[in-house]
């Protein structure tokens, strides 16, 4: 797949998936799949919403990659895709490490700056800071 192709298709995988999360009720549903699988009468017990509307939250969710479902005997539990997760989670940190970086390299042009004679202490900051 050619370098731009690659690129728009992470971009729709990227869409999806933040508009997956964008819904309360479904990032409710992740949380609780992050603990283990669930069952759709299960994934439903917390919220004042019909079984149906749980399963066409989990399809969103489901055709974001997020999760996924299998087959159990009768049951059909719904499992986080926690790789996925991971390359949101990628994606994020890419461009938080960017800006901490800035943020880093300000705070050392401000620690370095003179201070004016008649300006009140700067407050102490942590080494975290």
């Amino acid at each position: 797949m050619p370098r731009r192709e690659a690129e728009h298709a992470t971009e729709a995988w990227l869409d999806q998936a933040f508009l997956a999360l964008a819904d309360p009720v479904r990032r409710a549903i992740v949380a609780r799949l992050s603990r283990g699988p669930a069952t759709v009468n299960d994934l439903a017990e917390p919220h004042p919403i019909t079984k149906q509307a749980v399963s066409r939250h989990i399809g969103v969710l489901e055709h974001a990659g997020l999760v996924s479902r299998t087959r159990d005997a009768q049951r059909r539990p719904v499992h986080l895709e926690p790789e996925r997760l991971e390359r949101l989670t990628a994606w994020i940190d890419r461009y938080r490490l960017v800006h901490e970086t800035r943020y880093r390299a300000l705070d050392e042009v401000l620690d370095a700056a003179p201070e004016p004679e008649d300006a009140p202490p700067a407050p102490h900051r942590s080494p975290e800071e």
